[in-house]
This record gives structure tokens, C-alpha cells and sequence, in this order.
């Protein structure tokens, strides 16, 4: 049988209705992430469709002799007259492999399977690894004695990675295990959320806001105030140390002087001491910055800041809603280097519309003659709240292919190889242009400790500020649990107290009281 658009990323089947034989939620999810990676759109009863339904049917069978999870799943096409073709593959589960963690798995994988080898659609980068920190894998398998060679293929064959992106992530992980040994029990970072931003990019589903006037500013400054004493007390509570402190958002540096100046000594008079491996500030983009911010930031001593020019193309400046040109990027640059600022981070999107890898080799170009420390690359990830989703929706404007997507790829990556750089953190998202991931890439001894612990979940973070996220690792039951600032201001600021005693209980069921 022969697929329809098959044989290019934009490989797209529509069918007026889809049924499945399992009412589980994780179990729609799953299978959902399948269609959505093959672009199966449900176009209703009325719509124009290549097939009248798809059916997807999984049953588990008897487990192996050795007792390893087998499940046999079914796809069930039919076309318009109502004549039904079906597919069936089976897949049995690994000897570590948890139980339900093998059913998912299974049924991931065969579905992937059927679509790719039976209805002609074209492999994905990543296979059916669509979750947000697909090294945790790795690192469980690291744990349990597997050598890198067994572990790329082991990503191959169960979850259908392409060697390509293995031999990315499984020599990262291994790089990570020093910095991850840094950091015990009682080890902390410290996220503080700034949510304001000087305009709103096109692509942003950020929870940030226009920054506003000075009184709601004030007010804003005196809830962060406890919200940061609160966190403190809690940390002096339970006798943490403080590895890295993360100021992100939004903005940072979209405060004005005064209030960025106030913000900026309140966390350093709080939380730095001798433990402080990392102090990051997320500056954004030049419209932001001026000689006073960074002055102060070289004075409270630190250590990391992000410049995020997303793109050195003028014209795409100017079509995502950024106020600045790439001139002022590199004005920026060079005022922080001279500053004299250890570490400098540059931020880009691949993907973004209007471009092409001819604009991305340009961008790696300029950008990669900073000689910046760190360089992060972004696939663009179209979230339901951004406004690029919604012009998309009604005026129709287009993305780069995925094809084209991967293109701008290979050329940052190359222009990163070049310089010397590795990549050594990454995550993944959903909805990401061309199936591809964020990947952070830096030269030797300017890995980001901030981004590998919030990566790899080995460490606590404590929360602090508007929508900011307080994760506790529990080391006893072996899990983690999460507690959310709202991520509206104005609840922000009203229930402020609720929110620290969320983070306080959080804290309290993971570590108890202490000794």
C-alpha cells in the first residue's frame, strides 16, 4: 500500500477520525505524540481526508519465559469506500526495563515502526525519544554498568535514535558525570524569575509581561523581598549549600537601573557564599543592557551572562518583534567582555521564519567571531501560545521545512565544531521545528553547571520569583516533585504566601526535618 504524501519531512496524513482501544490517559498521550510526529491530522467528519478513520489497537500478550513485556499493536486504515487495511507489529520488552516503562515504550515503538516501514514516512532524527531530557536515559543505563558503544546501540534499536543524534547525547552524558558528582544530598541552585520583558517576541509562549511602570514595579520588588528571605530561611533551615544562582525570566535586565541594582543585591546578600560555583544573569538582548547593569553585575561578582541575539538577519530582527540590530549585539558582546565577565552565552533559533541556512551560516559567521564561551542552539518550538502560532493559523505565514530546519542544523553545528566546542547539555521540546532539540555547546571549562543540574534532575532547585519552579529531589524514595509560582503576575503578588508555603512543604516532604 502506498502512502499518501509520503517520502518528505512534510509528509502530512489527514483522516476525518481516529479511534483507539484503550481509554488510559498516558496511553492516548503516547500514541498521540506518534501521530503528531508523522503530522496525522483528524479533520473531522465533514473535512477533506485522504482516509475515512484511523484505528490504532494495542494488546498486551503473554510475557516471555524470562519474563520481559510483549505487546502487539495494530493500525487500521480506512479509505474512503470504508475498506479497511491493517498493520501489525510486535515488540517485546528489555530484561531492566520497568513494566509500564515497557508497555509505553512498545507501543511507541511498534506504531513508529508501522508508519515508517509499512506506510513509507520518513525516520525521525530522534525516533520515538520525545521526551525533554532524553540523557537521563543514558544516565540510567551509565548506572547500571553499559559502555558507550552498547548504549548507542541500544538507542537505536529500542527507541529508533538515529546513530547521528546517539553519538551526541551518549558522549555528553559521560562528560556530565564530573559535574554531576559535585553536587550531594544537600546541594541546591537557586532559580529567581524576573517576568518582564521590553517587547514580546513573535515566537514567545513565555510567561512574561510587558514591563510596567514604576508602582507596579515597587510592588513587585517588595513580594520578590519575602519570596527571597523566605527561600533563604528554608535553605539555612535545612543546611543546603548554594551551587549556582540562575537570574532568568522574561528579562533580567529589562528592569530599570535602580530597581535591577535592588534586585540584583537582594539575591547576592541572600545566597552567595563560598559554595557558589556559578552566578548567571540572563541579559537578553541589547535593548536591555546599559553601563550601569553591567557594572553592577561585574560588582556582585558574576560569573555568567546570556546574550540572546536568536538570529544576526536584520530583517528577521525586525519580523519577530526584536528592537535591536546585530550591530548592537556585538556592541553588547564586547562592553561585557571588556567588563571582564568570565563567561558569555549566546542564544540562537533555527527555524525561524522567513530564514534559510544560507541566513544561518551568516548568523554562525558573525556570532562565532565574538569568540563567545558558550553557545546554545535552539529549534524553534511553535507553542500554542505564542503569537507566531496564531499568524500561522490566520494569515498563513510560513516556516522553513523541516528539511530546511535540519540544513540550519548542520551549518551551526559545523561552525561550532570549528571552534573547538562540544556539545555538553541538552533538551528537548515539543513541537520543535524540523524534530530537533536545544542543544548547549562550549569550549573546555566553560560548561554551564546551572544547565547540566536543571537538565539531569540530580539536584534540587529552589524557586523564586514570578512563575518560577521550585523542583525537590526526594533521595530517599528516588523521585522528584515540583512546586509552581503562578505564572500570572497579578496572582503572583496576591497569593505570594501561598506560594512560599507550597515551596516550604515541598521541601519538607523531601528532606523532613533536619537533624
Amino acid at each position: 500500500m502506498t502512502a499518501v504524501h509520503a517520502g518528505t519531512q512534510e509528509a502530512k496524513l489527514t483522516v476525518r477520525t481516529f479511534t483507539l482501544n484503550n481509554r488510559k490517559e498516558i496511553i492516548s498521550k503516547i500514541v498521540r505524540e506518534v501521530l503528531v510526529l508523522f503530522k496525522v491530522e483528524t479533520v473531522g467528519r465533514q473535512g477533506e481526508a485522504d482516509y475515512l478513520q484511523l484505528s490504532v489497537i494495542n494488546h498486551r500478550l503473554p510475557d516471555t519465559e524470562d519474563g520481559r513485556v510483549v505487546i502487539e499493536s495494530k493500525l487500521m486504515l480506512f479509505d474512503l469506500a470504508g475498506h479497511a487495511t491493517s498493520f501489525v507489529r510486535r515488540g517485546t520488552g528489555a530484561l531492566d526495563e520497568r513494566e509500564g516503562a515497557a508497555v509505553n515504550r512498545l507501543i511507541k515503538l511498534n506504531l513508529y515502526h508501522i508508519f515508517c516501514e509499512e506506510l513509507d514516512m520518513p525516520q525521525a532524527p530522534w525516533g520515538i525519544l520525545h521526551g525533554v531530557r532524553p540523557t537521563k536515559i543514558v544516565h540510567r543505563w551509565i548506572r547500571g554498568g553499559m559502555g558507550e558503544e552498547d548504549i548507542i546501540e541500544r538507542l537505536q534499536s529500542d527507541y529508533a535514535c538515529s546513530e547521528a543524534k546517539a553519538r551526541v547525547i551518549v558522549p555528553m552524558a559521560f562528560r556530565q558525570l564530573p559535574f554531576l558528582a559535585q553536587s550531594d544530598e544537600k546541594t541546591v541552585s537557586v532559580y529567581v524569575g524576573i517576568p518582564f520583558c521590553l517587547t514580546r517576541c513573535l515566537y514567545c509562549s513565555f510567561p512574561s509581561n510587558i514591563l510596567p511602570g514604576k508602582k507596579r514595579i515597587a510592588e513587585f520588588m517588595t513580594v520578590l523581598e519575602k519570596d527571597l528571605l523566605a527561600a533563604k530561611k528554608a535553605i539555612d533551615h535545612y543546611g543546603f549549600r548554594v551551587q549556582n544562582i540562575y537570574v532568568g525570566g522574561g528579562t533580567p535586565t529589562s528592569l530599570p537601573d535602580e530597581a535591577f541594582a535592588e534586585m540584583l543585591n537582594m539575591v547576592y546578600n541572600a545566597f552567595y557564599g563560598p559554595s557558589i560555583v556559578e552566578f548567571t544573569v540572563e541579559a537578553g538582548r541589547p535593548d536591555s543592557i546599559t553601563p550601569a547593569k553591567i557594572e553592577m553585575m561585574k560588582r556582585l561578582s558574576v560569573s555568567r551572562v546570556s546574550v540572546n541575539p536568536q538570529t544576526m538577519q536584520a530583517k528577521t530582527l525586525h519580523r519577530i518583534g526584536r528592537q535591536h540590530t546585530p550591530e548592537d549585539v556585538v556592541t553588547m558582546f564586547h562592553a561585557l567582555r571588556e567588563a571582564g565577565i568570565p563567561h558569555i552565552n549566546m542564544d540562537l533559533i533555527l527555524g525561524l521564519p522567513g530564514e534559510t541556512a544560507e541566513d544561518v551560516r551568516d548568523t554562525m559567521e558573525k556570532v562565532t567571531a565574538l569568540g563567545p564561551d558558550d553557545i546554545t542552539l535552539h529549534a524553534l518550538a511553535l507553542k500554542r501560545g505564542s503569537r507566531l502560532r496564531l499568524l500561522m493559523e490566520d494569515q498563513h505565514v510560513e516556516l522553513p521545512s523541516d528539511e530546511e530546519t535540519r540544513r540550519m542544523s548542520e551549518v551551526a553545528m559545523a561552525y561550532v565544531e570549528k571552534l573547538g566546542m562540544r556539545p555538553y547539555y541538552l533538551y528537548r521540546q515539543g513541537y520543535m521545528s524540523g524534530d530537533l532539540e536545544n542543544v548547549g555547546c562550549c569550549r573546555a571549562g566553560a560548561e554551564g553547571m546551572y544547565n547540566i543540574q536543571i537538565m539531569e534532575e540530580h539536584q534540587t532547585i529552589i524557586g523564586i520569583g514570578g512563575a518560577a519552579t521550585t523542583k525537590g529531589v526526594d533521595f530517599r524514595r528516588k523521585r522528584m516533585k515540583s512546586s509552581f509560582n503562578a505564572k500570572d503576575l497579578v496572582t503572583y503578588l496576591r497569593d505570594i504566601d501561598i506560594y512560599i508555603e507550597k515551596r516550604r512543604a515541598l521541601l519538607d516532604e523531601a528532606y523532613g526535618n533536619p537533624s
